[in-house]
């Protein structure tokens, strides 16, 4: 008996100890499937929350988008815009289209990708060819003039002058209208500077004393760009900035260019009448104007911008800030940038026009958002800066 009882015990212990052991692992693993389903819920959660903010984000640009279409739609159908537009934040595309023709005569619709004179829009180009070769030690903006062009009859021009609008230099547009001996004859940056060399056109103001929007600025700054990097401002253009940057369709196009263009998409300006806007002679000279591109190749130059990418983000934030004393901080100029302060709410931009093209091109920095506009009439009247900052 005692035999039997002590094997039973022990057996007995083995078997309870089994049990124990079995139903601990049988709470280990309910307690394991537990946390699984809290966590697949609360990973579910996580993605539901996600795609509600995703929805509520994508209605917001339904929303802004719509406002924006009414906008240029409305204008286009009364005839008061044809052209292209793109507006992006933070580096999102929220729209983007193209209204009418770029060839009233032919018919053939405007595209996102057409390739429009950027007239003044150039400048901000411009301005960043210099920048760039600023960062690469080839320059300074203190440099003057005649460090590169010795024979420069005006003193203490300073490339920051040029850049910012403040050297005082006459208007060449206006002096080659009179030294320019044909209107047949395309007249080139270099043939600026010779006239100002041989004729000396009497200057608006001393350097550096006050603003005075002047293209001969950039056209002067042209010249600079080519005599540093040892090439001309096509090749420039195209080496350092277009194709790194993937602009495929800008281009800069002078005169001959212009007269008979071989590359593709490039639209048809109109003047005010609707008819076809004429050639210049001054078409010879770039970088005040002269500079095609589109909508979708400038939102490549402006992502890059906020990225840092080819000229760092210290200098850009140098060109926005406001050069001139003598001016109000909601109506300055930079290097390259016109620009409107208004409560720690800076808005830089350019608008341009130049036979039968008007472009604009908007940032507002602090919620990184761009207006990129570009139209091939002159027919402006209904679309303005306000306007369009109104849009975002």
């Amino acid at each position: 008996m005692d035999d039997f009882l002590s094997i039973f015990a022990r057996r007995s212990g083995s078997f309870l100890t089994r049990c124990y052991f079995f139903g601990l692992s049988l709470i280990l693993v309910f307690s394991f499937l537990v946390s699984c389903d809290q966590a697949e819920l609360s990973e579910s959660n996580s993605q539901i929350n996600g795609e509600i903010n995703d929805f509520v984000h994508l209605v917001v640009d339904a929303k802004k988008s719509a406002k924006i279409d009414s906008f240029f739609t409305s204008r286009y159908k009364h005839r008061a815009f044809n052209g292209t537009v793109l507006i992006a934040e933070k580096g999102r595309i929220v729209y983007e289209n193209a209204f009418g023709f770029a060839n009233f005569k032919e018919k053939d619709s405007l595209k996102t990708n057409s390739v429009f004179q950027l007239a003044s829009v150039s400048k901000p180009l411009t301005s960043f060819a210099v920048l760039m070769l600023y960062d690469q030690g080839k320059l300074d903006l203190e440099d003057d003039v005649q460090k590169y062009f010795p024979d420069f009859p005006y003193e203490n021009v300073t490339i920051r002058m040029l850049l910012s609008h403040r050297s005082g230099l006459p208007e060449y547009m206006y002096f080659a209208d009179k030294l320019w001996p044909s209107r047949s004859k395309p007249i080139t940056n270099q043939d600026v500077l010779s006239l100002m060399i041989k004729f000396k056109p009497y200057k608006y103001y001393d350097p550096g004393k006050r603003y005075n929007y002047s293209n001969t600025n950039y056209c002067l700054l042209v010249l600079i760009i080519e005599k540093v990097s040892g090439m001309t401002f096509e090749a420039f253009m195209k080496s350092q900035i277009f194709e790194p940057l993937g602009m495929k369709n800008s281009y800069v196009l002078r005169y001959e260019d212009i007269k008979e263009p071989e590359i593709e998409n490039v639209v048809v300006g109109y003047n005010k009448r609707g008819r076809r806007a004429e050639n210049s002679y001054l078409n010879g000279v770039v970088g005040d104007k002269g500079i095609f591109s589109t909508v979708e190749d400038l939102f490549k130059w402006d992502t890059a911008i906020y990225q840092g990418r080819l000229v760092r983000k210290e200098t850009m934030e140098e060109a926005f800030k406001p050069a001139h004393k003598d001016l109000r901080l909601n109506d300055n100029y930079g290097f390259g940038w016109r620009i409107n302060e208004n409560d720690g709410d800076k808005i830089v931009f350019h608008s341009g026009w130049w036979k039968g093209f008007r472009t604009y091109y908007i940032r507002k920095l602090s919620e990184q958002k761009t207006i990129i506009v570009l139209t091939n009439t002159a027919r402006h009247n209904f679309i303005s800066i306000r306007k369009l900052t109104g849009l975002i």
